[in-house]
């Protein structure tokens, strides 16, 4: 399996919903709406699902074996960790330009 692109497409900021992610395979099949969710202990991945008639969800789409899901998991989870320490130290650095944006007003 070759995962050639990652795009974190949602990143909601409440709720146990963290990301909606696309991933691109050998640049020629994309699979969308696999979902980030906080779970009671740790991040997992909810696969691409639909609802049947009974009102249960199925998996539309999902690795076949512990090995796929597991190398599924390392490259989306390393992305989403990437894009929101890169959000988090943009929010960190918004205070301190509107506290300059102060200082420099009042003078």
């Amino acid at each position: 399996m070759n995962i050639t692109d990652v795009r974190l497409r949602k990143l909601p900021t409440e709720g146990k919903l963290k990301a909606i992610v696309s991933v691109t395979f050998n640049n020629e099949f994309v699979l969308h709406d696999i979902k980030i969710i906080e779970g009671n202990e740790s991040l997992f991945l909810a696969m691409p699902s639909r609802r049947l008639s009974n009102g249960e969800y199925r998996d539309i789409a999902h690795p076949i074996n512990a090995e796929a899901r597991k190398e599924l998991e390392e490259v989306i989870f390393k992305e989403y960790y990437a894009v929101k320490e890169k959000l988090d130290s943009e929010e960190m650095e918004k205070p301190e330009a509107a506290e300059e944006e102060e200082e420099v007003t009042e003078e």
